[in-house]
């Protein structure tokens, strides 16, 4: 039976995939179009920010929801919605009315859609994928994210170049009948024990204090989030929206450079998903979460901010994103091990709360670090700066070098002082 649903796993995996296809290039095609329109980074940093604000908030009340009702439909009813602001952005665009505060509120209300989203798919997974098959699965899962992030790009620029963004809505809409009609028709998914009798507003406030209650109990899982928390924080100082500008500013605004480094950052990302999936030994998940990370900020961060050039830009590229699977390996494997599978909407909603809380915080302090700190630091004559500059060079873009080497550094140093905290929280409770 657990072979079946491991086959309908691959489907749903497949066809999911594909609709995060159109997603994802409906999305690159508005930052190119927003940007277009106020020529500020600002401006796309916001879409990202009301991205996030609505998944962190809508993900602490909707655990008791997922676990209460059927997965296929909260995915469903999520994505639908989803595929209705696609339309709504489309008909706007069609009509010569699109504005960026309507891309705003769309990414508002996305934002709510997939914090549904997510965690429903994720105890979908659960019930699904066997426990010897989990790590897996979760390298598929970043191997498909990571062609996501490779290929959407390149052919959302080609479609809306060449036809124009309407075009690419219409993508983004058509991917999302194909996933949704397989999901609807094709895949079947077992339902554990939900609960009844309760109201929504009861069920929605339960849901944060069972959550954060049985996080408590299992401390590993609350330090865990926790400290996931901060490498989120500290990854999204720099590389959401911090490492595009750094490049073009470094290599002279040669596009080429950049695309090039994205690439290499999508394909590090295939590599680590395809060697979780393909890798049968028994791992230590903890380590895995934690010196993985420790490589991805020490030589990924480090590396990036001393580069000058697109190929030590690659390595660096190769260095931060290879690990990053086995992180979500790692973690997946101790949320499945450790959470019950009729709280898991809960757990996992709550853990999404916390895990991305640092994100939108993350992302405008970075622009906000960059523009008004960093860079005019480095104009300045003091002692310092001569030592920073001999570490990275000179010119335009130093700046935002130096917060490279920040959080690599720190973000390496946290890593292992927190691994090492948890050795030594284990140990005392044998």
């Amino acid at each position: 039976m657990k072979n079946n649903h491991f086959r309908t796993f691959i489907l749903f995996w497949a066809t999911q995939s594909v609709s995060q296809m159109g997603s994802a290039m409906s999305g690159y095609a508005l930052t190119i179009w927003a940007y277009s329109k106020t020529h500020t980074a600002m401006s796309v940093s916001l879409l990202t920010f009301c991205y996030y604000v609505s998944y962190v908030l809508v993900s602490l009340f909707c655990g008791s929801a997922i676990d209460r009702h059927g997965k296929k439909g909260i995915m469903l009813l999520s994505d639908s919605i989803a595929a209705i602001c696609t339309l709504i952005a489309f008909f706007l665009w069609r009509c010569s009315e699109l504005q960026l505060w309507y891309l705003y509120v769309i990414n508002f209300v996305i934002g709510m859609m997939n914090a549904l989203q997510a965690p429903a798919e994720s105890v979908t997974i659960g019930l699904l994928v066997p426990a010897d098959k989990q790590a897996k699965a979760s390298g598929m899962d970043s191997f498909s994210e990571n062609l996501v992030t490779v290929v959407s790009p390149a052919f959302a620029v080609a479609v809306y170049g060449n036809i124009g963004l309407g075009a690419v809505f219409l993508v983004d809409f058509v991917s999302f009948l194909f996933a949704s009609s397989v999901l609807l028709l094709y895949i079947s998914i077992p339902d554990p024990e939900s609960e009844h009798g309760q109201s929504a507003a009861v069920l929605s406030l339960s849901g944060i204090k069972d959550g954060f209650h049985f996080l408590r109990q299992h401390t590993i899982l609350l330090y865990l989030i926790t400290t996931m928390a901060v490498m989120n924080f500290f990854s999204r100082l720099t590389y959401e929206n911090i490492l595009s500008p750094m490049l073009l500013a470094r290599s002279g605004n040669n596009a080429v450079v950049l695309s090039i480094v994205s690439a290499v950052l999508g394909i590090g990302g295939i590599a680590g998903g395809l060697a979780v999936s393909f890798d049968e030994r028994t791992r230590d998940p903890i380590r895995m979460v934690y010196w993985s990370a420790v490589i991805s900020f020490l030589c990924g961060d480090l590396l990036m901010g001393i580069g000058r050039n697109v190929f030590v830009w690659c390595i660096a590229g190769m260095a931060a994103s290879v690990p990053i699977p086995f992180i979500m390996a790692g973690q997946r494997l101790l949320l499945y091990r450790d959470v019950p599978t009729k709280v898991q909407g809960r757990i996992f909603s709550v853990r999404n709360a916390v895990q991305f809380s640092t994100i939108p915080t993350g992302i405008l302090l970075g622009g906000f670090l960059a523009d008004r700190v960093f860079e005019p630091l480095m104009q300045t004559d003091i002692p310092l700066v001569h030592i920073l500059q001999f570490m990275v060079g000179t010119g335009d873009g130093d700046g935002m070098a130096i917060m490279f080497l920040c959080t690599g550094t720190l973000g390496s140093v946290f890593c292992i002082w927190s691994y090492q905290r948890l050795k030594r929280f284990k140990s005392a409770n044998l």
